[in-house]
């Protein structure tokens, strides 16, 4: 399993979404002086109910939070679109 899909399986676990995406764009970074740790970069589109009357913030540390234990060592950046169903994406 790559570690996107871990990612993925960890993010469905944890907030049952009703939309997620995860891609590695840790190529597009190659070079990058944070690249050297190993760590890739990881684009997180996500819409759960768990989002609902939280702001921007909370949504971002809860995505955090649920994969801490792989930052800095695995992840090196995470950029997240976190919302609720109402919200579009």
């Amino acid at each position: 399993m790559t570690l996107r899909e871990e990612i993925e399986a960890r993010l469905n676990e944890v907030f049952s979404p009703d939309s997620l995406a995860v891609w590695d764009d840790s190529e597009s970074h190659r070079g990058h002086a944070g690249a050297a740790s190993g760590g890739g970069h990881f684009i997180v589109t996500i819409q759960s109910d768990v989002f609902v009357g939280k702001s921007r913030i909370q949504r971002h540390r809860l995505v955090y939070d649920a994969v801490s234990d792989w930052i800095p060592a695995r992840i090196h950046a995470l950029s997240i679109d976190a919302r609720c169903p109402s919200e579009p994406l």
